[in-house]
């Protein structure tokens, strides 16, 4: 009996240690010199400075990201997000009045920053990964890169057989209403009623509960709900979409995005949005320096310097984590980078086929006694 007590000891904690090393972690760890940075630091700087903008609202306003819950198990803390974000800004107005490039020097970058490799959460990956070729075949020492954009649309004031699918504004019960207090009231509101299919079929129109923005095709209006933000030609003039509320439905991994009944009601804005939430305090955001991830675990605001292994060459790129999505709640083992801006998927695939699906991420921290 002795034995067997013992073997299963062992068993249990073998199983328990190789969970962990299947679990998101990370580890004090710099990059070598071997590739050279290719970052675009003025538009670095700019999503910073809109991402410290919203995390300056403090804590009270939007617990759910204004943190640092998984990073501060090593010593991550809020304050050195900020400090971090601050930081690339005022390195970049130091190299352009100097006409340097210190900010994309990695010997520099290792003089003023920590780097904290990531390791994927690859135990849970895997009970997802039925069908799902990227997640099988992903490792512990990589992170899975999946690519998002804004979508370019062409749109119509009016419905029309082939623009026949409205976004929609916020209805109207709600209009009036902050977040907070539309929260209070949500047992009531129209938002939390009606899922995607049911909205798809008519019930908004019907019943004359929410206006239409504008009318888009069916491929289109989808594109739209995963992606975020649209851009819509019309009349010979551009206007700009992104998400507002959303029905309180969850993102379903397991069915495909035309069967979803997660819905966003849109908002016209004057540019890219990433996080925020709500449409008024959302954070400004630019392609190729952006990452959307979980920052409901991560926290928001962190800065991902990552390893870019194309087919003849390789690259490190920085970019800030200042979007999420439905597909990133529980997700410890992917980033969402924002390619840029494309008339349709093929568009995007085309320019975008040459980018890897996995790379080597660590996150960057500004040293303590760094000013």
């Amino acid at each position: 009996m002795k034995y067997i007590v013992l073997f299963l000891l062992f068993v249990n904690v073998f199983i328990s240690n190789s969970l962990l090393a299947n679990s998101f972690s990370i580890t004090k760890q710099t990059p070598s010199n071997d590739f050279k940075i290719n970052t675009n630091t003025e538009h670095l700087c700019k999503v910073a400075k809109s991402t410290v903008k919203y995390l300056s609202r403090g804590k009270d306003y939007d617990p759910a990201v204004i943190h640092t819950q998984k990073l501060s198990q090593y010593g991550i803390e809020n304050d050195d997000i900020t400090r971090t974000l601050k930081s690339l800004c005022n390195f970049a107005k130091a190299d352009e009045k100097n006409n340097t490039q210190k900010l994309t020097d990695i010997q520099f970058l290792k003089q003023h920053y920590d780097f904290y490799r990531i390791s994927s959460d690859t135990s849970h990956a895997k009970t997802l990964s039925d069908k799902k070729l990227l997640l099988k075949k992903l490792t512990n020492d990589k992170v899975l890169m999946t690519k998002y954009y804004v979508h370019l649309a062409k749109g119509s004031d009016k419905k029309t057989q082939s623009h026949a699918y409205p976004l929609y504004a916020i209805p109207y019960d709600e209009s009036a209403l902050s977040i907070e207090e539309a929260e209070q009231q949500k047992n009531t509101l129209t938002r939390f009623k009606y899922g995607k299919q049911s909205i798809l079929n008519g019930v908004l129109d019907f019943h004359k509960l929410a206006e239409p923005l504008v009318y888009l095709t069916r491929e289109d209006l989808e594109s739209a709900l995963l992606q975020g933000t649209i851009v819509v030609e019309l009349n010979d003039k551009q206007r700009v979409y992104n998400v507002h509320r959303n029905n309180g439905i969850a993102y379903d991994r397991t069915i495909k995005p035309f069967k979803q009944n997660r819905y966003w009601y849109f908002k016209q804005v004057n540019g890219i949005l990433g996080y925020g939430k709500d449409a008024n305090y959302k954070i400004e955001v630019l392609p190729e320096v952006t990452f959307a991830g979980d920052i409901y675990q991560l926290g928001l605001g962190a800065l991902i310097f990552a390893q870019f292994d194309f087919k003849n060459h390789s690259e490190y790129r920085m970019a800030i984590m200042a979007d999420t999505g439905g597909a990133f709640e529980n997700n410890l083992y992917q980033l969402d980078y924002l390619a840029g801006s494309y008339p349709g998927i093929k568009a995007y695939y085309d320019a975008n086929r040459h980018m890897p699906y996995y790379i080597d991420a660590w996150f960057m921290v500004l040293k303590g006694d760094t000013k």
